[in-house]
């Protein structure tokens, strides 16, 4: 039997798909899509993902970097009173059983307090002069990582970056000598760091999600 026009056509579209990996740093879209006013969440974060895949594409995998809430007790710094941050990770554990995703978690270090307002003025100072101050552990070093294994197994065509995070060049640059496309995504009222963009072969607008 002679395959049908019509299958025809869908073969040679299948073959034309590039094959992406979309990589979400997920403290940078958190910041940036809370600015534009959006809830964060993982049907959210899901949206986004498939939003920043083109029609010539296939989505391979997205992958998801990002840390647990930070949970112990600390001192404030003024009044010397304990302080317990409890926070849940259920959301990135929902995020992970989604079509397609994997989570990739750091770990969420408190490094003490920080002042509000600098330069630090006035005598009366008390507690609510000052906010944590938190740092992500691990996520850029697992986003190079993965950035080198794509390369290395040649299993996508193309890499989705969502980052502003300038770390991640050497990874970029590794990736296009062996092959692979880098396309970083960025969003409205949000402006690309230069240096990402010189080691980019495409850059992507990516709307935001209803």
């Amino acid at each position: 039997m002679q395959p049908s026009h019509f299958g025809a056509e869908a073969l040679l579209f299948a073959v034309d798909q590039m094959k992406v990996a979309v990589l979400i740093d997920g403290g940078h879209l958190r910041v940036v899509s809370r600015i534009a006013g959006h809830h964060y969440d993982p049907d959210f974060i899901e949206k986004i993902a498939h939003a920043c895949v083109d029609g010539s594409e296939t989505l391979l995998r997205a992958l998801y970097y990002d840390c647990a809430p930070y949970n112990g007790k600390v001192k404030k710094p003024v009044s010397g009173e304990e302080l317990e941050f409890k926070g849940s990770d259920s959301w990135l554990r929902e995020l992970a059983q989604r079509n397609l995703f994997a989570v990739r978690q750091g770990v969420l270090k408190f490094r003490g307090f920080k002042p509000k307002k600098i330069p630090v003025t006035g005598k009366d100072l008390t507690d609510d002069d000052f906010k944590p101050d938190f740092e992500q552990k691990g996520v850029d070093m697992r986003i190079g990582l993965d950035i080198a294994n794509f390369a290395h197994e040649k299993s996508v065509d193309r890499i989705i970056l969502v980052s502003g995070d300038t770390d991640c060049i050497p990874a970029m640059k590794h990736a296009r000598i062996a092959g692979l496309q880098i396309v970083l995504v960025d969003f409205e009222n949000h402006k690309p760091a230069p240096e990402l963009l010189w080691h980019t072969d495409l850059r992507r607008h990516a709307g935001w999600p209803s």
